[in-house]
């Protein structure tokens, strides 16, 4: 790999081990995308990283081009958030794990400033609200995310013909891409969404609405609606902490 050092702000998504004494870690950056970085001696017992891998969090990344591989060095690991209150919660630490692995699969290695800045306020808020908040927060964030990528489903326009979906129509198609109108419906498997679950959908995936209130049987659908659309339209390979999160699990 050519190309100069780097210096940039950085999420830490995930890290696995490599060797005896080292990890591989991949960071959401905010001008480069995602990226793979070899954190050599991260596993010593005084190694200079200390506590700073975990997951989500935040600092300054010491990126060097490796010449043998697509792999960065990375020098030095600059922290300033460690967001221990999303490994403190269960429910906080299975949401984090499952934004965390939607991003590192997904978000690619060119420059997206504005989802990076999102998935920033996204992982802030996931460790301060309310535990009765955290399912539609991490809703959102995920549809954030998912939208950001140009992905999000159509919810006011045909998925299919592009005419407008008046209110009361609510036949979902995640094969199509979203809602469908009256004529469109007709073949094809849908999901029907009451007018409560249409709303709520909405307020989840379009930036700056309210979030909604979902009880324990909406939130379960629409996590349900968010594991299927992404296995349609982004991979049919296993997501394990995302499919945990679904369940209700802890990964």
């Amino acid at each position: 790999m050519a190309g100069a050092a780097l210096l940039t702000p950085a999420i830490v998504l995930g890290a696995v081990r490599y060797g005896d004494t080292s990890r591989i870690v991949r960071l959401a950056t905010r001008e480069h995308g995602v990226l793979s970085a070899i954190a050599k001696g991260a596993l010593r017992p005084k190694s200079r990283f200390g506590a700073a891998l975990q997951l989500l969090s935040e600092g300054h990344a010491h990126l060097i081009p490796s010449r043998n591989s697509e792999l960065y060095i990375l020098a030095a690991f600059d922290l300033t958030e460690l967001h221990t209150g999303l490994a403190n919660d269960l429910s906080r630490f299975a949401a984090a794990s499952a934004l965390a692995e939607t991003a590192t699969r997904f978000i690619p290695p060119t420059p997206l400033p504005q989802l990076y800045d999102g998935l920033r306020a996204d992982i802030a808020l996931l460790e301060q609200v309310p535990a009765d908040a955290i399912e539609v927060v991490t809703l959102r964030a995920l549809w954030h995310l998912i939208g950001e990528l140009g992905l999000a489903p159509s919810l006011t326009a045909c998925a299919r013909d592009g005419a407008v979906i008046p209110p009361g129509e609510s036949a979902f198609s995640v094969s199509d891409g979203g809602l469908l109108c009256r004529r469109c419906a007709g073949g094809g498997s849908t999901i029907q969404l009451g007018a409560d679950d249409r709303d709520s959908l909405g307020s989840l995936v379009v930036p700056g609405r309210d979030l909604p209130i979902l009880d324990g049987r909406h939130a379960a659908a629409h996590r349900r609606l968010f594991v299927r659309w992404v296995r349609h339209h982004l991979t049919d390979t296993p997501l394990p902490a995302l499919e945990a999160w679904q369940r209700g699990q802890s990964p």
